[in-house]
């Protein structure tokens, strides 16, 4: 891990600093390039527009590590808003959500009853809930969640997850996933975690995440291959065509701000893009792991903020 990334990791930790930047102006244009506004309206505004381009979206409120139960309770409602939206606006989008945002670090029952109900309501809109992965603290109680939801014959196309290529356990979680049917949406991984558990090293993420991404696109479940990464995308696109897999069988997905020019570039091309797009006042620890993850995102807004 480079020492740039472990930085704006521990800063997204800060609770001052991030106290101060969800509340002044000069965090309103620094989050602009990767946050579609503060409210299910400009959230909407940002889908349909992308929609006019050919991109599908997936809709995150952001948030997470609620302290109580009627605090997750209201982050499920904008879930709720936002999927009946979804539906009445006819978009082509869904949802992603955090599970300490629904309550998991409370009760992991109230979590799954939270997130049950949006998979109920995903499923009678003709929508979806991704679960997004956290640190891996989390990652069992996740999987084992997302798996009790997605065992329920009426929601079970309606929920998928996510998986982090970085951990070395996520081989092992694939197959899991896979023998029960789940979706996944397969990133690198953006938080810090000890060598105990993930790949330090970017290479060896990047071998894993080729070599995992290989094994869903080989299976018959649809799945989304999360990456900015050019040599992947070009990977992934050699190992279809050498394989005669349908380019209907997955979809690349990619974040809202992020290499808009190899999205609009792969919609041109015929492939299934899908943006992430987040949205809400809690925007801070989102921002600061975008930083981590790319340092040209980094170079761009001291670019960007500056201009006159």
């Amino acid at each position: 891990m480079s020492l740039l990334r472990s930085v704006f990791i521990a800063l997204s930790h800060s609770r001052p600093l991030r106290h101060f930047c969800e509340r002044s102006l000069l965090g309103s244009r620094l989050n602009a390039r990767f946050i579609a506004g503060r409210t299910i309206d400009d959230a909407l505004r940002v889908a349909e527009a992308l929609n006019a381009q050919g991109i599908a979206v997936t809709l995150d409120s952001l948030g997470e590590s609620v302290t109580s139960e009627a605090e997750a309770h209201r982050a499920a409602e904008v879930y709720h808003k936002l999927l009946d939206a979804i539906a009445a606006r006819h978009l082509n989008a869904n949802v992603s959500l955090k599970l300490t945002q629904m309550g998991l670090e409370q009760s992991a029952d109230l979590a799954e009853s939270i997130a049950g109900k949006l998979a109920e309501h995903a499923q009678a809109t003709g929508s979806f809930v991704r679960v997004d992965m956290e640190d891996s603290r989390l990652t069992d109680a996740t999987l084992d969640l997302v798996c009790r939801i997605h065992a329920r014959e009426a929601v079970r196309d309606a929920i998928g997850v996510v998986l982090q290529a970085y951990l070395y356990r996520s081989e092992a979680d694939v197959e899991r996933l896979l023998a029960e049917g789940i979706r996944i949406r397969l990133c690198k991984g953006a938080y810090k975690e000890p060598a105990e558990v993930a790949w330090p090293r970017k290479a060896d993420v990047d071998r894993n995440y080729l070599k995992l991404s290989q094994r869903l696109l080989a299976s018959s479940v649809y799945h989304g291959l999360a990456t900015h990464d050019e040599r992947i995308v070009a990977n992934v696109k050699s190992y279809i065509a050498s394989r005669g897999i349908d380019r209907n069988h997955f979809e690349f997905q990619m974040l809202y701000g992020v290499r808009r020019d190899l999205q609009r570039a792969l919609v041109r091309d015929g492939f299934h893009v899908r943006v992430y797009v987040p949205f809400g006042t809690e925007w801070y620890p989102y921002f600061m792991r975008r930083l981590a993850e790319r340092p040209a995102n980094v170079l761009f807004l001291a670019k960007n903020l500056f201009r006159s």
